[in-house]
């Protein structure tokens, strides 16, 4: 019996139902990409892609919000100052975007991901018969003996995220229709009452938390909204990148250089 691999192992290696690429031939997801140029929105595409099949209207809206939502928040944000920073250093703009997207990760980029799982936490316990305030409080009091940053919630900029009210309508109204049932919303909304009791100055939700409503309701598993937001934010780092580029700086560092590092001596 040989050992040696077949045409058939070769082919089974990269096996893929996302995408079938031949001569003359491209198709996502069985569908022919000729017909969807011109007639299916970028959105809709990553949809297709992700998912197996094309989003409703409803759908595509709520996801095309979400996406929206996330481009860019300036270059204080760490991801768009590093673009920037690398932009001036001689490389591909291609390296540019890559070194503000690997900046994306558990704590600046990861907070969506981490939201939709405290969010599916407190759906479970309401679907096990809590009731929806008992389940938020009892979750938030879990998460905040790990950590005591609550993912989705509070702004170090905002007092009221300007994102949070688009959203969460587009939600609202979705609910209403049949879109989605809501019930992320409802998590959401529970856990914002919890936060403001007994405190002056709320801890109003975020727009990674509001994007782990929309991706939640929209049935997405929490890694992805890691991976829609990383697709969301690429789009602001590669603006930035390329408007640093026609600057005309090099070598360009953290701080303006007339500006020094406290210097804290030898220990």
């Amino acid at each position: 019996m040989s050992d040696e691999p077949t045409v058939r192992d070769v082919s089974d290696w990269w096996s893929t139902a996302v995408s079938r690429i031949e001569p003359d031939v491209i198709e996502l997801r069985g569908r022919p990409v000729q017909d969807l140029i011109g007639h299916t929105s970028f959105v809709s595409t990553i949809w297709l892609l992700l998912r197996g099949h094309p989003p409703t209207p409803g759908q595509e809206r709520l996801l095309e919000a979400a996406m929206v939502s996330g481009v860019d928040h300036g270059p204080h944000a760490p991801s768009i100052a590093v673009a920037r920073i690398a932009a001036t250093c001689g490389v591909g703009l291609n390296n540019a975007v890559a070194t503000g997207v690997n900046l994306l990760g558990d704590v600046h980029g990861g907070a969506g991901e981490q939201c939709m799982e405290m969010l599916a936490e407190v759906t479970s316990r309401t679907g096990a018969g809590d009731t929806l305030d008992r389940a938020a409080a009892s979750v938030v009091e879990d998460w905040r003996a790990r950590s005591k940053y609550l993912p989705g919630f509070g702004h170090r900029f905002h007092t009221v995220d300007p994102r949070r009210k688009p959203l969460l309508g587009l939600v609202e109204a979705a609910a209403a229709e049949g879109v989605v049932d809501g019930a992320y919303l409802l998590a959401a909304n529970a856990i914002e009452r919890v936060l403001a009791e007994g405190r002056q100055r709320p801890v109003p939700i975020n727009v990674d938390g509001c994007t782990a409503v929309v991706y939640g309701e929209l049935g997405f598993a929490p890694p992805l909204a890691r991976g829609l937001f990383v697709l969301s934010r690429s789009v602001g780092i590669l603006a930035h990148a390329w408007e640093e580029t026609g600057q005309g700086r090099r070598n360009k560092g953290p701080m303006p250089p007339s500006i020094l590092p406290t210097y804290l001596g030898t220990a």
